[in-house]
């Protein structure tokens, strides 16, 4: 899987994987119809932010975007060091195998899945962009997966918001405030 920086020019293969995962209304807190235009305009944010994607070989020729992230500086001046992280994976590569969140996902062979490889992604290319420390502000808790991977990538709870999130089946649900410190840059923007 490579990841790089998007550009507008990947909106159209960005907008079916950010339309599938928002449609479950499962993990996300934009509304699940949300139309494209409004779509483009939430995720493909001008700098500072910066919009990374996942892509894997279809054949020959081809690549296919599994997975997109967001980080932008979490608050301005003294605070843009901080990250605010968000990343969309393709819901139909989450339960193949092991799942994408763990061994046995998408392109694996008991090595790990799209979650763990874009979330580690995530977190260099964050460090890379010079950010100190990277912040996960809605993590739905009752996403159990979700939330073990985050921790098994140093992320920590830091705050929980109580019955934030209106679940599509499990009702009102907590968010976690998620968060870590963040590596060296290993190389330049």
């Amino acid at each position: 899987m490579r990841t790089r920086r998007a550009s507008e020019d990947d909106w159209p293969a960005i907008w079916p994987l950010w339309q599938a995962v928002v449609a479950e209304g499962e993990t996300c807190m934009w509304d699940p119809d949300t139309d494209e235009p409004s779509a483009r305009e939430l995720w493909m944010l001008p700098p500072p932010a910066a919009v990374l994607v996942m892509e894997v070989d279809d054949g020959p020729a081809d690549t296919r975007v599994v997975a997109t992230a967001q980080l932008v500086p979490s608050q301005p001046d003294l605070g843009n060091h901080v990250a605010l992280a968000q990343l969309l994976i393709d819901p139909a590569l989450v339960n193949l195998g092991g799942g994408a969140f763990g061994p046995g996902g998408y392109g694996s062979s008991g090595g790990p899945g799209i979650g763990r490889t874009a979330g580690e992604a995530m977190v260099e290319h964050a460090a890379d962009l010079g950010y100190r420390a990277m912040q996960l502000n809605a993590v739905v808790a009752a996403n159990t997966r979700l939330v073990s991977l985050w921790r098994s990538l140093a992320f920590r709870v830091v705050g929980t918001l109580p019955a934030a999130f209106r679940h599509p089946w499990q009702g009102d649900v907590d968010l976690y405030v998620m968060h870590r410190f963040l590596p060296p840059p290993t190389r330049a923007p």
